[in-house]
């Protein structure tokens, strides 16, 4: 357990700057120079010297929004075999446990949203509680996916490199990676499903949904963020990735994330964002893909 420790706390500890390769690949596709690589360690020290400001509307709710948001992705996290090591924390059933956490955190952040009595916040936080419904759909068709290959209930069971089972076939896991990619950008609001950088109110999301938080409230919602992306990162890199047990997984894994983060960076400059109207056909495609996924897992002999 203090090695499954260990590799969590400098996996969360090297998020931010695992965020800023995306910037960095954008930057250099558009032929800038870019973000430093120590902007947001930066970011988050200056937002947690700051004193935050409440509104007198606002109650108790907004102030656990940001907490709640965090802790979830944190226990989640904890569940998470990292480069195939089993995770600290494991059970049968696990896999709903840990996706209905982040639907907690979802849940907490809508409602602290909702709390601000903000239109456009409101807007932001029924966007938000619409697009995680049709995505949780992707989520646990591929967790039926991984039951059907690698038997039992458990993260552990289908993602750690000492319990893995025999795994899908190519087009399979192609096609489960493609829908969880998917899943990625949208659960983490990015293009095309959302603009990170965007000032619009009428076009945002995630970014709407926090515009009243503050200080170290927003140190927590940033840096949940960052571990929500490694969360989505690391999954699909033990699905993607063949695991071993052995040394050489460390490298594996880091260079597997240094794919996914600099895949987000292509994705979002090449990619426009996409109308609201056509954003849950986007989504409800990455169900489309995981099903036929699962399809071509139940014509595999035996």
């Amino acid at each position: 357990m203090l090695k499954s420790t260990l590799i969590m706390l400098a996996a969360m500890a090297a998020a931010p700057v695992l965020a800023a390769i995306t910037g960095r690949v954008k930057a250099w596709l558009a032929g800038r120079r870019g973000p430093d690589w120590t902007l947001n360690y930066a970011t988050l020290a200056k937002l947690l010297r700051k004193t935050p400001v409440y509104s007198r509307s606002t109650t108790y709710v907004f102030r656990l929004g940001p907490l709640v948001g965090l802790a979830t992705i944190l226990a989640a996290l904890a569940f998470l075999p990292i480069a195939g090591r089993p995770p600290i924390f494991s059970f049968a059933g696990d896999v709903v446990f840990v996706f209905y956490l982040l639907g907690l955190g979802r849940f907490f952040v809508v409602a602290a949203a909702l709390d601000t009595a903000s239109p456009f916040e409101g807007m932001g936080a029924a966007r938000e509680a619409l697009f995680g419904t049709l995505a949780e759909a992707t989520v646990f068709m591929v967790l039926f996916l991984l039951q059907q290959t690698h038997g039992g209930m458990s993260l552990a069971t289908y993602l750690a490199a000492t319990t893995a089972g025999p795994g899908m076939n190519g087009a399979a896991l192609v096609l489960a990676v493609i829908a969880l990619f998917m899943i990625l950008l949208t659960e983490n609001s990015r293009v095309p499903v959302d603009d990170p950088t965007t000032h619009l109110e009428l076009t945002m999301i995630h970014e709407v949904m926090i515009l009243d938080h503050s200080g170290p409230d927003l140190a927590m919602i940033e840096m949940g963020g960052w571990l929500k992306l490694l969360f989505y990162a690391t999954f699909i890199a033990d699905i993607a990735c063949p695991f071993r047990g052995g040394p050489g997984d460390y490298l594996l894994y880091i260079l597997a994330l240094l794919v996914i983060y600099g895949g987000i960076g292509l994705v979002e400059s090449i990619t426009a964002r996409f109308r609201m109207s056509l954003v849950p056909k986007f989504i409800l495609t990455s169900f489309a893909l995981a099903f036929f996924a699962l399809i071509f897992t139940m014509e595999m002999p035996g």
